[in-house]
């Protein structure tokens, strides 16, 4: 029975001979497909090869959220320009929750630590000004800057292309959503295909309302596929409406999770906080819930806070990756290698395998002193690395071992392989013009410095270290203009300020 061997591909995953089988049930004459009351062999074999075409594409909404830079620097939803403290993610609060401070953390463009996992969101932060965006590390590698419809939902749009040589299976242009918008069983199955595989937005939206008004808005189904056409279209405050009135009729954790994205967008991550403790009122004990508390709390510097929910998912479910991650990550800024080291040795027992992760563990042993398992796991990691980002980060962290060690040449050495593999790493601009400042060589530092500075203008280490050098050399008015620049991106640092105080007694005096 073919229908029944195009279902078994489907349950087995294996989307591409399910719709090939599918393909040639349609293309059967019509004679042949007998006919039944409620549902023939035909909508079946069509509604099985839609929903095989659209597995083979399809990517959860809730965790896909690429702001692109038209998203970040052309935001129309600013609600308040200056935010109170805390209560904004454009704006985080320098370690609110006793978190460790940029002297130990590095921070990313917008002032947040660096965290343990890559999210989207954490990365670039929300950079202040348009060459920053441009120069976040999502983007660093491609010419073009990616905005969120290019970007993810571009490449997903062609997967019609991709999967069918004779062009699209279904001819968007041709249906009456009006009817299929009536038959419950076909519409549910059309739109996922439409959403995800056509991605077209504005007919996706066409269906469901039409659905939605067939089901007498008594289908929270179809209010959160329309909520998700709206949040695409960047018309969150409409999306809104759409969850809530969904979770009114059904409580659904995917509802939350979703409505709880449309408030990050709109920059009101507290409101989000609550959505999420409400939710685990219901759902006690839910997993994405907590570990979205826990991803908020980190992305406004509350750091402590975010650890304990970490901690909280662990007890939920203590496998969930990110968690450890992220909790391996902070024991280790926080002075703890050999905790850190026994969540990362925890990540490789799950059999997760990357050169991020030995490159972790090469730096815990290094810090924990277990020199001997060190450049194994480094050597690993470059073993690892799948493009030169990735060994860029590698060499880098090499230079530091080596500085830890004493041997600059070998240092001097890895920073050169750093820039090699990724020419706009300012770290290792900055710590080779500390290296060239040993040896004597002022001109050299002081361009490494320059270069430094003017790729990442939110590291505080570049501006005081060309005023430190500025004020050996005595050019004051250079040294002074630094140590505002590096005070700014630092307003904690104590060295900064007792160089300031000079200056201004030197300045006092002339």
């Amino acid at each position: 029975e073919p229908l029944f061997q195009a279902w078994s591909y489907f349950r087995r995953r294996k989307f591409r001979e399910c719709a090939d089988v599918c393909s040639q049930l349609l293309e059967r004459p019509p004679g042949e497909q007998e006919l039944d009351s409620e549902y023939s062999v035909f909508q079946a074999a069509w509604n099985l090869k839609t929903r095989a075409l659209t597995e083979m594409v399809y990517v959860d909404e809730i965790d896909m959220d690429q702001e692109g830079i038209a998203e970040i620097v052309l935001d129309e939803n600013a609600i308040a320009q200056v935010a109170r403290p805390g209560t904004s993610l454009k704006l985080p609060g320098t370690s609110q929750g006793g978190g460790p401070s940029p002297a130990v953390r590095p921070v990313t463009q917008s002032g947040r630590p660096i965290t343990g996992f890559v999210r989207p969101s954490t990365q670039s932060g929300r950079p202040s000004t348009m060459e920053q965006a441009i120069r976040t590390p999502r983007t660093a590698l491609t010419a073009r800057p990616i905005t969120s419809a290019s970007g993810g939902y571009g490449r997903l749009g062609t997967a019609s292309m991709l999967t069918n040589p004779d062009g699209p299976f279904i001819n968007l242009s041709r249906l009456n959503l009006t009817k299929y918008a009536q038959k419950p069983k076909l519409a549910k199955a059309l739109f996922e295909y439409i959403f995800h595989h056509e991605n077209d937005v504005k007919n996706a939206l066409d269906l469901a309302a039409l659905a939605t008004e067939h089901a007498q808005f008594k289908d929270w189904w179809w209010k959160v596929q329309i909520g998700k056409c709206y949040y695409r279209l960047g018309l969150y405050r409409e999306a809104e409406k759409q969850f809530k009135s969904a979770l009114k009729q059904q409580d659904m954790v995917d509802t939350i999770l979703y409505l709880a994205k449309v408030y990050l967008r709109l920059d009101q991550p507290v409101t989000a906080l609550n959505l999420f403790k409400q939710g685990l009122e219901r759902f006690p004990g839910e997993v994405t819930l907590i570990c979205g508390i826990a991803r908020i709390y980190e992305e406004m510097n509350n750091i402590s806070s975010a650890a304990e929910y970490y901690k909280d998912v662990l007890k939920q479910d203590n496998t969930h990756v990110e968690a450890i991650a992220c909790i391996g990550s902070n024991h280790f800024y926080s002075d703890q290698p050999e905790i850190a080291l026994r969540f990362y040795r925890r990540l490789l027992q799950m059999g997760v395998y990357n050169c991020q992760l030995f490159n972790n563990l090469g730096l815990c042993c290094f810090y924990a002193q277990q020199y001997d398992m060190t450049l194994s796991s480094f050597e690993r990691a470059l073993f690892l690395a799948e493009n030169e980002e990735e060994t860029a980060d590698v060499w880098y962290n090499l230079g530091h071992v080596a500085v830890g060690i004493g041997d600059l040449n070998l240092a001097y050495q890895c920073f050169k392989l750093t820039l090699v593999h990724n020419n706009d790493y300012a770290e290792a601009y900055n710590n080779l013009a500390v290296l060239e400042m040993r040896k004597g060589h002022t001109e050299q530092a002081r361009a490494l410095l320059q270069t430094a500075s003017s790729l990442a203008p939110h590291m505080y280490e570049p501006h005081f270290n060309v005023a430190i050098l500025s004020e050996k050399v005595g050019d004051l008015q250079r040294s002074y203009t630094a140590a505002q620049k590096s005070e700014e991106a630092f307003p904690g640092h104590v060295d900064t300020q007792q160089l300031m105080k000079q200056l201004k007694e030197h300045f006092a005096m002339l």
